[in-house]
């Protein structure tokens, strides 16, 4: 394992910093963009937005069911196990709605509809907002705690915002819409980021020796976590988007894309803040 040996003390602080936050600088401008053209930084799914979902188990093909709901606001066409379809719908007024109800009983009669309305869904909306908050909030609070000092705690603080602006960001910009379940993979994410950047931040400023030493031991322990994380989502995710299981595939995809930018936040941000920090500290 090659990687492991990487001697991540070549770089300067500056170095190590500046593709992070360039990074987050065009993260933070693709989602300010879809804010103020689509009134959320993130493409809302159904939990959010509201609408219909109906799970069939059919053998017509995802080309027949577009067509025989062609006239309705059809968002997807999942395909699952054993002939399993999931259909999306956005929102519709009453009158299409039992308009789609009936063309739903006359061709699949054996179909499950679960309808989820706008209201509802801007109320997960604010939920979902709050966890998020609160998450940050109650991280930062165990983070100054942990450390007594405003530079490494808001250098863990700043590299799990930046883990989540930018893999929602590429959500973006791969078509991974807002639901229930990639909001708790990004829930996921921030905890896993506050773990590994306490794990850096740990052996620095807790640990004697030499700051090259130091850092050198904790980015092998945190590349072997990291990987060892990655390969069990990896296999998570080849086996939910072989058997089309949707929303698994979806929570892996997000998980596996914030997992590598975690490894740049923590070993190029926050270790290039600490070792700034350490080294001014160790002039003063």
């Amino acid at each position: 394992m090659e990687f492991v040996r990487y001697d991540i003390n070549k770089y300067t602080p500056r170095q190590m910093i500046t593709l992070p936050l360039v990074l987050l600088l065009i993260a933070g401008m693709v989602l300010g963009y879809t804010t103020l053209t689509t009134g959320l930084p993130l493409q809302p799914g159904i939990d959010f937005a509201g609408g219909t979902a109906v799970t069939v188990f059919t053998s017509d093909s995802r080309e027949t069911i577009e067509a025989t709901f062609s006239g309705y606001p059809l968002i997807s066409v999942g395909e699952g196990i054993g002939n399993g379809k999931y259909i999306q719908f956005g929102p519709m007024d009453d009158a299409q709605y039992q308009s789609l109800i009936v063309l739903i009983n006359e061709r699949y009669p054996d179909a499950k509809v679960d309808q989820i309305g706008e209201m509802f869904g801007k109320t997960l909306q604010r939920q979902a907002f709050f966890a998020v908050l609160l998450s940050f909030i109650g991280m930062s609070i165990v983070v100054l705690i942990a450390f007594r000092s405003l530079v490494p705690a808001g250098a863990v603080v700043l590299a799990a915002f930046s883990d989540i602006v930018i893999t929602a960001a590429i959500m973006n910009v791969i078509g991974i819409p807002l639901s229930l379940g990639t909001t708790a993979a990004l829930l996921m994410l921030i905890g896993y980021s506050v773990d590994s950047d306490i794990l850096l931040t740990t052996r620095v400023l807790k640990r004697r020796g030499k700051l090259d030493e130091k850092l050198s031991g904790a980015f092998r322990t945190g590349i072997i976590m990291t990987t060892t994380t990655l390969s069990a989502v990896a296999a998570m995710w080849v086996v939910s988007t072989a058997g089309q299981i949707q929303i698994i595939s979806e929570i892996a995809s997000v998980l596996l894309i914030g997992l590598f930018v975690d490894l740049m936040n923590t070993w190029m941000l926050n270790a290039g803040i600490l070792k700034e920090y350490v080294l001014r500290s160790g002039k003063k």
